[in-house]
């Protein structure tokens, strides 16, 4: 049967009402077809959060109305793997403390910190360095990363489009693992791409587990910033004084405004890149701002032209198309906006100093 996660929202919440409304859905699962498998619960925000193997949604809401009557605000299908990596585990603890009765009773949020790191390009830098050097310097670059997430008490997680994830507790031990990640990737590479990180919770606005904060983490790409450390204000908020300003001229931090419009950003990038007639005016209108308007805010926050970032979204696209293989140069210009296939080959070696048949060889 699929698994599902919901959101309670219940202000005032308290860790002994959960686990009594725990144990009545626990009591009556086998009538509804379902498996109680475990709960997480946030009292300062008032959020409670179940994990449930049911037939369906339906059932869900059916199980929780019939037991105590507290709806879920939203339910999202998930997968036990993601779940166990975000989160550490798929069932209630072996040890917690008990209420007077005898229920366990679990006081863990599930909110958490994510960190994207993102890898040289495995083919730019076989370019650079040939193939054998380039494996062994991306091999050196997992190991640091994944070391240093371990270090810090982080879990790894699998997830396609980010080259490495990580998900913690604490935003201090994430912050202070992206730093020491950026000290050991500069000295064995000349550039890496950002490590981002954000904070959230595994059922938000979005379908997917944590899919809110993996959405901001894929926008805060848009900022192209290289051997950089980007934090949102949430992250911002949850770390120690001193470490910020000790670390200030290594991190890029946004705050609520910036973080909106690069989500907005990506969203219109999203939907229009491969329209070669979308341009600097037609973004300006899907943002309804004007032409001026738009061009001073990204260029504020991300030091580059709207056209600019436009055209790196396009090529990012285009060398994921390459990677295929099975993508001809033309196929490649026209599904990612280029007007043509030799301006397509021209801004992909202005960028990359490689004509796009030589990356697509080299992945």
């Amino acid at each position: 049967m699929p698994i599902y996660m919901d959101l309670h929202i219940v202000p005032g919440v308290n860790a002994k009402a959960v686990a009594e409304a725990h144990s009545r859905d626990v009591y009556l699962e086998k009538d509804h077809n379902c498996k109680c498998l475990t709960y997480w619960i946030d009292e300062l925000r008032g959020h409670v959060f179940c994990l449930i193997d049911a037939p369906n949604k339906e059932t869900v809401y059916e199980l929780h109305n019939r037991s105590h009557g507290l709806l879920p605000h939203k339910i999202i299908e998930v997968q036990n793997d993601f779940v166990e990596s975000f989160l550490g585990r798929i069932t209630d603890p072996d040890s917690g403390l008990y209420t007077e009765t005898g229920l366990l009773m679990l006081n863990d949020s599930s909110y958490r910190i994510l960190m994207s790191v993102c890898k040289t390009d495995s083919a730019l830098l076989s370019h650079l360095l040939g193939a054998e050097s380039a494996i062994e310097k991306l091999k050196e670059q997992t190991v640091i990363i994944k070391n240093e997430i371990v270090k810090y008490k982080g879990k790894e997680v699998q997830h396609t489009g980010h080259d490495i994830l990580g998900s913690f507790i604490s935003a201090e031990a994430a912050v202070k693992c992206a730093l020491a990640i950026q000290d050991q990737l500069s000295a064995i590479v000349d550039e890496f791409l950002s490590i981002r990180i954000d904070a959230g919770e595994p059922v938000a606005n979005n379908n997917e587990l944590f899919g809110e904060t993996l959405r901001a983490l894929d926008a805060f790409q848009l900022l192209n910033s290289k051997n950089s450390i980007i934090i949102s204000g949430k992250v911002k908020e949850l770390i120690d004084v001193d470490l910020l300003q000790n670390s200030k001229l290594r991190m890029i931090e946004l705050n609520f405004n910036d973080e909106q419009l690069l989500k907005t950003l990506l969203d219109v990038l999203e939907e229009n890149f491969s329209n070669n007639e979308f341009g600097a005016d037609k973004y300006a209108q899907k943002l309804a701002m004007s032409k001026s308007q738009l061009y001073r805010k990204i260029k504020t926050l991300t030091g580059n032209s709207p056209n600019d970032i436009l055209k790196f979204y396009r090529l990012e696209n285009a060398k994921k198309l390459l990677r295929k293989k099975y993508c001809s140069i033309f196929e490649v210009a026209l599904q990612t906006g280029f007007t043509s296939p030799s301006y397509f080959t021209k801004c992909f070696k202005g960028t990359f100093d490689l004509l796009p048949l030589t990356y697509q060889q080299l992945v």
